[in-house]
């Protein structure tokens, strides 16, 4: 349930895009009936997301690279993945499962509380009172702050309506992607955490286990997407750059055109960069918190295509940078 453009304003989605952009370019999209797709006269299945996905790819120019799936997210990847080995160096799977919870369901007691689930999407998702999204978001984020909780859950509002959810999940929740996970054969880090409530954490085990190599990280964590604020988050962070291929290095003098693309205000932080500041300072001359000029940095490194302040300060005083008098 995503929206481009409202993410980048989520306290809990923007932390995740910003980390997964730090090193390298991010092709993120909103699948059919979502965020900034059409959303009249769609028609919902596993075939039509992978139409969507190989548009994707295609009209990106992408040739190799790395995919990366959040929960439901696994089941167009794995299948994707499957059928092109050769165009995908490595996968990561976020709270994955390879079956959803009408496959795995395994009493009539289970497949009757899914079907009441599913209804109360259609019915309750648009409701002016919050109630059911509050209970699928208290799902995603159990441990988050009241801004958090508040702002996702008007996320998933805006992001679709009622019946489209349900559809995407009656979908998502139908996956079988046992036979799928055992053709993988790229490097594979699959990341769960311990006390999902929204996957089941024997659900993403067992599908690491089918993975020929993959690798497998419980995060000590209740929430579905994990967020910056808890211990789980650096241990994220430490996963993921253990496992993700390094970019290759920016030629030198390659980095000038790259200021193009810098915000105003992200030129002001890396001059002081530049300067051999650090953030708590940068965040007192510019009068925010450092918290904020930390998420400018990161965002700064990834449109240099560097992966270190070291390497910043370098390519920036190369530009010109850090040449005003210091104060």
């Amino acid at each position: 349930m995503s929206h481009l453009k409202a993410e980048w304003d989520s306290p809990v989605w923007r932390p995740w895009i910003e980390l997964l952009a730090r090193r390298h370019t991010l092709i993120r999209y909103d699948t059919r009936g979502v965020g900034l797709s059409d959303r009249k006269d769609i028609v919902f299945s596993l075939p039509k997301f992978m139409e969507d996905l190989d548009a994707v790819i295609e009209t990106a120019g992408a040739e190799r690279f790395v995919m990366a799936a959040v929960g439901g997210g696994s089941g167009p990847t794995i299948t994707y993945v499957a059928r092109h080995p050769e165009r995908v160096s490595h996968l990561v799977l976020f709270g994955g499962y390879s079956r959803g919870r009408i496959t795995h369901a395994a009493t009539p007691e289970q497949a009757e509380e899914v079907e009441a689930t599913l209804k109360l999407t259609a019915r309750g998702w648009d409701s002016d009172n919050p109630a059911f999204r509050n209970y699928y978001t208290s799902q995603w984020i159990v441990d988050s702050t009241p801004e958090q909780f508040h702002s996702f859950g008007e996320l998933i509002r805006q992001s679709t309506n009622g019946t489209s959810a349900a559809n995407i999940l009656r979908i998502a929740w139908s996956h079988d992607l046992r036979e799928a996970a055992q053709l993988i054969r790229c490097p594979t880090l699959v990341l769960h955490a311990s006390d999902d409530a929204m996957a089941a954490f024997d659900e993403g085990r067992a599908l690491a286990g089918l993975i020929p190599g993959a690798r497998f990280i419980p995060l000590e964590s209740r929430n579905h997407l994990v967020l910056d604020h808890e211990p789980a988050w650096a241990q994220l962070v430490t996963a993921l750059d253990e496992f993700l291929p390094a970019p290759a290095a920016p030629r030198y003098g390659a980095t000038a055109p790259l200021l193009d693309e810098l915000t105003a205000r992200e030129h002001q932080v890396l001059e002081l960069l530049a300067q051999g500041l650090d953030n708590d300072t940068i965040a007192g001359r510019l009068g925010t918190s450092e918290k904020t000029v930390r998420n400018q940095v990161s965002i700064i490194f990834g449109k240099l295509g560097v992966t270190s302040r070291a390497q910043a300060v370098v390519h920036a005083r190369d530009a010109g940078f850090g040449r005003e008098q210091s104060i």
